[in-house]
């Protein structure tokens, strides 16, 4: 028996009248199979890093860098099994949150560092060159490189094929619908307004910061901010106003024709602004954390909204979704 064909989430789509198409099952394999290769040097230098063999600098064997790694070692596999989920019938047997939380999360962390990584990526190298790292360093940093914009890739390609099947609703669409009884809208309206607001403010700070300003900075510390520096600033802005775009029009249900663009903004810009700034934050707790040139006040009230904004598109994503779920025939 084909257990592909027997599965109704595997080929039926509530949102269309037909199956769904054959490609978009191949694309969820090959995408799910690519980036378990591609994560496969990303694993086997973290696992090196951290048994201690080929550093590429005598800091990254201490203890705390060897911690690090080895939680980087854990989130590669995750990923690998996230893959794999996205492409075998069992993945849409799994609880919703043991999915979507990692998903969200990694599209944080992933996402922007494949946009980035053609300018950071070289220039990481460069620095770290200039700063004596060993040799070695240029050939596992490729390699690293390589194996995230793999990741970044095929991850949301078969994310995409997974989603289709087994949460119609949240890709496929116009943005508005029918509101079922008992719906969450006046309290998306509220939430989104309030995360829209927040991400606004944000994003005028790290563009202004990106851009050169200088009110928030500590004057000793100018000579810190890189291209590092200025292009993950900016690209947090930048992505905090696609946020507050999306966020909006999910709400309020104008704006866009199509459910996917808001979407798909809203969603990767709350993993974003969550998973960077919590990323940060917990970088910055190391004992070898190289000072940030924002003032201590102004680097930690940033840091924190970013995270609640996050959590409050979140928030407000899933009850769109739920609210959605309902109106197109879909359990509660």
């Amino acid at each position: 028996m084909n257990t592909d064909a027997a599965r109704p989430g595997l080929n039926a789509d509530p949102l269309s009248t037909g199956p769904v198409t054959s490609p978009l099952l191949k694309m969820r394999r090959i995408s799910g199979y690519g980036v378990a290769i591609a994560v496969m040097p990303y694993l086997a230098i973290k696992i090196l890093w951290t048994f201690g063999l080929f550093l590429p600098t005598e800091q990254m064997g201490e203890s705390s860098w060897r911690t690090i790694n080895a939680a980087t070692v854990v989130l590669a596999v995750v990923a690998i099994m996230l893959a794999m989920a996205f492409c075998m019938p069992w993945g849409e047997r799994l609880p919703a949150w043991l999915v979507v939380l990692p998903v969200w999360v990694g599209t944080g962390l992933i996402v922007p560092m494949v946009l980035l990584a053609p300018v950071l990526g070289p220039a990481a190298m460069a620095k770290d060159n200039a700063a004596g790292a060993a040799g070695i360093w240029a050939y596992e940093q490729t390699l690293i490189m390589v194996s995230l914009v793999g990741v970044g890739i095929g991850l949301p390609l078969c994310l995409a094929g997974y989603a289709k099947a087994r949460w119609p609703e949240a890709l496929g669409g116009r943005t508005p619908c029918t509101e079922p009884a008992g719906n969450t809208r006046q309290l998306q309206v509220t939430l989104a307004g309030l995360a829209a607001g927040g991400c606004v403010l944000l994003a005028v700070t790290k563009v202004y910061w990106a851009t050169g300003g200088t009110l928030g900075i500590d004057p000793t510390l100018l000579a810190k901010r890189d291209v590092w520096w200025h292009l993950l600033s900016f690209s947090t802005g930048a992505w905090a106003l696609a946020g507050a775009w999306g966020v909006l029009m999910l709400a309020i249900r104008r704006g866009s024709r199509r459910f996917l663009p808001p979407m798909a903004a809203a969603w990767t810009s709350s993993g974003v602004l969550f998973a960077q700034n919590l990323y940060s934050s917990l970088s910055a707790t190391r004992a070898d954390a190289q000072p940030s040139p924002e003032y201590p006040v102004a680097r930690v009230l940033t840091g924190e909204a970013g995270i609640v904004l996050g959590v409050m598109m979140g928030m407000t994503i899933l009850l769109v979704l739920h609210d959605r779920r309902r109106a197109l025939g879909g359990q509660p």
